[in-house]
């Protein structure tokens, strides 16, 4: 009976720190660089500005995991017409990455789609807006340690940001972040 009660309590030790490994938590904030593309677009710019949330990576191979996320993130465009206001729209985002690592725990791929809900923009007189914005996301991702990473990433806006014109949004996201 004690032979029994000690591989059980040795099994269930080892698998805790088995799933200790698997799964991760972490935050991270970075910078968008982000515009608007489509037809008749003249005098938009880059517009700076910011995202920050959580995220949860599920390891399930050695060099292959499932990243989700939760952030917030601020997009639009800069422009350059001194009488109108720079576009922004502020997203609740949540992609869904598959990364793969190139270099085990260290320099991963990532790739996968991103679902955002529109929750604040500054363009009421302007245009109409879509509530709902679905993305392609590709990009690196680096482990600095093995808490600390970084990642950059280029999103591809899929769906039109407007209902009133051909307009899609395209971010640049460098982030850093922190993985319990």
């Amino acid at each position: 009976m004690k032979k029994l009660f000690f591989i059980i309590a040795f099994m269930a030790i080892g698998i805790t720190q088995s799933n200790a490994q698997m799964l991760k938590f972490g935050v991270k904030a970075g910078a968008n660089f982000a515009s608007l593309e489509g037809d008749g677009l003249e005098g938009l710019e880059t517009y700076t500005s910011f995202h920050f949330g959580a995220l949860l990576e599920l390891k399930l191979f050695e060099n292959f995991a499932l990243q989700p996320e939760l952030l917030y993130s601020s997009q639009g465009a800069k422009v350059s017409n001194e009488n109108v206001k720079d576009i922004n729209f502020n997203y609740v985002t949540v992609p869904v990455l598959a990364k793969f690592y190139l270099i085990s725990d260290r320099l991963s791929v990532e790739a996968g789609p991103q679902f955002s809900f529109l929750i604040d923009d500054n363009v009421e007189d302007q245009f109409e807006t879509e509530s709902f914005d679905f993305a392609a996301v590709g990009g690196l991702g680096l482990n600095i340690t093995e808490n600390i990473f970084a990642q950059a990433r280029y999103v591809v806006g899929l769906t039109e940001a407007s209902k009133d014109a051909e307009v899609k949004n395209r971010v640049i996201q460098v982030s850093l972040g922190y993985r319990f």
